[in-house]
């Protein structure tokens, strides 16, 4: 006998599945189920030691300091704006990992969870619901948390890949018709970044496989591929850059070796247009993050090219991207996983694409990381470094060949002093 379908309910009905001490996995990103998460506040006072564990998330998230105290916790596996003040303070933590391992945590058991508060599409005639623009680790959560608590939102679009969850594995779903969170990135852009967009795009050759981080310069490097052909996507982050030039034919998926003609991403942010543009889209395929992000799938592509960010880096190729000195500002994230993956990939570019000054006017290239921060790339990973004020590869050069090499790039206010201070350091360590 086919088992019947669950009716729909209150979010208030939903979250009082949760018990004291679960641990529950947080959708993320433009799939940030806000319904449950502004009930689950309303219930905090019946709720102890609660943990909740996700990647980035998108939204005024609604919890207060007294929900949080004893009640909430908040385990990040990458710290997104609207939680940094929590993971840096008493009411959460982070866990440093690599994007391409979470799905493992959470079906190895290493980090269990006991239920799931999900966003997802409306069923199809079949009964099938979407993880929508986020399947990332969401796919990995809703296969083995116990309990499931889904908001259907006819404004989440249906993605094709890997995201599907049939109506019957749900413990209770409550409906909602909300905006999704909107995120444009070049809204904020200037001569700096478009520089540095020109820069990137001029290391991408015809026929190479792209991957883009989080963030204004990966749209602003497609802002600046319109002239490339037979490119391809095979991404962590799916955003309104890539539109343009899938509408125009520059990004075909014609050299892909697997997944050939379709974009492959684990996540999609952006406007409304790119949700749109990505709803019930064949073309588009959205999988399980433990796949996109491997290496070992990453590397099978010629010409694969990662163009991703950092905070800071030092003078011998260390890349900080996930903290500012030891305030956790965001998370190891999927960076490593494609980083060497490109490394390893035929003819395959990591980049790394930074401004050469901070918002305050301090040179974002170092002698040293600031005490505490933390190590993302390491000069053993590191290959390509580009600024606004140019591109080198530091791969296999020595420590001195690299703090030539990146002072060159740096700002030109700057570079005397990380001369004087790299002279200093070999200097001492000369004399030692």
């Amino acid at each position: 006998m086919l088992k019947q379908h669950p009716t729909f309910c209150t979010p208030e009905e939903a979250i009082s599945h949760i018990r004291s001490t679960m641990r529950l996995f947080v959708h993320g990103s433009a799939a940030t189920p806000l319904s449950l998460l502004n009930e689950l506040q309303n219930q905090y006072e019946r709720l102890n030691h609660v943990e909740l564990v996700s990647i980035s998330t998108l939204g005024e998230l609604p919890f207060t300091k007294e929900s949080l105290k004893g009640h909430l916790y908040l385990n990040s596996l990458f710290v997104s704006a609207n939680v940094r003040d929590w993971v840096n303070q008493d009411y959460g933590d982070y866990t440093p990992v690599f994007m391409s391992e979470i799905p493992r945590m959470f079906r190895q058991q290493i980090l269990p969870l006991d239920a799931a508060l999900l966003h997802v599409s409306p069923p199809d005639h079949h009964g099938y619901c979407s993880l929508g623009c986020s399947v990332d680790v969401a796919k990995a959560a809703a296969e083995v948390a116990p309990i499931l608590l889904a908001q259907v939102n006819p404004q989440m679009p249906r993605v094709h890949g890997d995201g599907f969850i049939h109506i019957n594995r749900f413990t209770a779903i409550c409906e909602t018709n909300q905006a999704l969170p909107e995120v444009v990135y070049t809204s904020k852009s200037n001569e700096v970044y478009e520089q540095i967009g020109r820069n990137v795009a001029e290391l991408v050759e015809n026929g190479a496989i792209l991957q883009l981080g989080i963030g204004i310069i990966p749209d602003l490097v497609l802002k600046h591929l319109s002239g490339h052909q037979h490119l391809g996507l095979h991404t962590e982050m799916f955003s309104d850059g890539v539109i343009p030039l899938l509408e125009s034919g520059v990004i075909d998926n014609s050299t892909k070796k697997k997944h050939a003609g379709k974009t492959v991403t684990g996540f999609i942010l952006g406007s409304r247009k790119v949700y749109d543009f990505v709803d019930d889209n064949p073309s588009i395929n959205a999988l399980d993050i433990g796949y996109v992000n491997d290496a070992s799938v990453i590397r099978q592509y010629p010409k694969m090219t990662s163009i991703n960010s950092a905070l800071e880096i030092d003078l011998t190729g260390q890349v900080c991207a996930d903290s500012l000195g030891t305030y956790q500002f965001s998370g190891i994230g999927g960076q490593m996983d494609f980083i060497r993956g490109a490394s390893l990939a035929e003819r395959g570019k990591p980049i790394i694409a930074l401004p050469s000054l901070s918002s305050k006017g301090h040179s974002r290239i170092s002698p040293l990381l600031k005490q505490g921060a933390g190590v993302v790339t390491t000069r053993g990973h590191i290959h390509w470094v580009v600024t606004e004020y140019g591109s080198v590869n530091l791969y296999g050069k020595s420590l001195n060949q690299r703090a030539k090499l990146l002072i060159n790039i740096a700002h030109p206010d700057h570079r005397e002093n990380l001369e004087r201070a790299w002279h200093e350091r070999q200097t001492g360590r000369q004399g030692k």
